[in-house]
């Protein structure tokens, strides 16, 4: 099904055009402007991580956008090792002109079904889009100190702020041994959790900051990267996991019961903590796929 959609929608809105929306580039070149004007300005690098290019294909598609005047591209004034993209005048005016264009082709498409008809055209492509970009991002283990990490790790304190009142405690000493798994899309941060030893258990780890974006629940991020920091905990030789949480982060506590943690009596001295979990790693098997998929912050 997905091959056949994709199949239909290319031919629908002219992918394959070697003139995408009739504006003399195809839909490579003109997606890459897009990007770049999508924002004020915009790193070459990420440029590269977010759109999945090779280098010698966008260093070939940037000094072509250089040549017809669209684009500009110079040294970072904060690390001149890196290279800023950004639009000039002309530019802007063919990303506005790109973007009315992209607009009426929509709108074009939408015209013959009715408003029901288009509410559940949205709802499913709404979906679609959550899975598809769920389905394909990156998990990676970084240092305490990687932007990712402390990306994350700001919006997990300030959704516990906005929840619980928490406040951000700010950065503490890195604990030998912890390991952040960070769940990119687009090169930015979607999932966090920390791996780190339990100090006063032997053979034991313990999961800190579970965290899952927003505009990402109900994907199933919350359990893959649950699932993923127990094989990281069992290839480090952990016997088994610890962890804490409130009882206002409902979701969170249905997850771990759902993925075969037990309750057990208060193992620190976290004053925040109410609940308390531990999971048996040698010989215990996960939920698979079908597990909560909801659980946002612990």
């Amino acid at each position: 099904m997905l091959r056949h959609f994709n199949r239909i929608y290319t031919q629908r809105v002219g992918v394959l055009e070697d003139s995408f929306l009739g504006m003399g580039r195809p839909l490579s070149v003109s997606r890459l402007l897009y990007e770049i004007g999508a924002v004020d300005s915009i790193a070459v690098a990420v440029l590269r991580e977010m759109l999945g290019m090779d280098s010698g294909q966008l260093a070939r598609t940037l000094r072509r956008l250089e040549r017809e005047g669209l684009v500009t591209t110079t040294p970072d004034p904060a690390d001149r090792r890196r290279r800023i993209v950004r639009l000039t005048g002309a530019g802007r005016e063919v990303w506005q002109e790109m973007e009315a264009r992209s607009d009426l082709k929509a709108s074009e498409l939408l015209t013959p079904l009715t408003p029901h008809q288009r509410r559940r055209l949205h709802d499913a492509l709404e979906t679609a889009d959550l899975l598809v970009r769920a389905a394909t991002v990156e998990f990676c283990e970084v240092p305490v100190d990687d932007p990712r990490a402390r990306t994350a790790q700001h919006a997990y304190f300030a959704e516990l702020h906005d929840r619980m009142g928490y406040q951000d405690p700010g950065p503490e000493p890195v604990t030998p041994g912890a390991v952040h798994l960070v769940a990119c899309s687009d090169g930015q941060p979607v999932a966090h959790g920390e791996l780190r030893p339990e100090p006063t258990i032997p053979d034991a780890g313990e999961l800190k900051r579970l965290w899952v974006h927003r505009d990402w629940r109900g994907a199933g991020l919350g359990s893959r990267t649950l699932r993923r920091l127990e094989t990281l905990a069992r290839d480090s030789g952990y016997a088994r996991l610890y962890l804490d949480t409130n009882s206002a982060l409902a979701e969170a506590v249905s997850l771990y019961d759902h993925l075969g943690y037990r309750r057990v009596d208060r193992y620190n001295d976290n004053p925040d903590a109410e609940l308390f979990f531990c999971k048996d790693l040698i010989g215990s098997r996960d939920s698979g796929p079908g597990a909560d998929t909801t659980a946002a912050l612990t």
